[in-house]
């Protein structure tokens, strides 16, 4: 990945985040949502946005069926704020890496109980 992509992705990242807590007020989106990542493609006509929240399963399809909903208010506004030539098409999945990484650390804490009640 170039240097240039790295900042693009770093600085949508960043406008997305800002957007989604100040500028959408959708009522499915009653958590705060982060953007964990952004991953734009070497043309800049597409953008993976990696978000995630604390929520059920429920909660996590309503919460991207929101965003893409929104992907165009997003990218409007993205465009007002970023002076880019082209601004990429978002495509919003959900990234369960705090969760997975919340699982790993609990197994852990059992492990180490384990061992030291042994």
């Amino acid at each position: 990945m170039t240097r240039r992509i790295e900042r693009v992705n770093s600085v949508i990242r960043k406008e997305l985040s800002e957007l989604l807590q100040r500028h959408v007020k959708d009522p499915r989106l009653g958590c705060l949502v982060s953007v964990t990542d952004v991953s734009t493609s070497p043309d800049l006509s597409y953008a993976k946005v990696l978000v995630s929240c604390i929520g059920s399963e429920i909660d996590k399809k309503e919460i991207v069926k929101a965003l893409t909903s929104a992907s165009g208010f997003l990218r409007n506004e993205l465009g007002k704020r970023l002076s880019l030539r082209r601004v990429p098409e978002l495509d919003f999945e959900w990234d369960s890496s705090i969760e997975r990484g919340d699982r790993i650390l609990k197994l852990l804490d059992e492990v180490k109980a384990e061992e030291d009640s042994k």
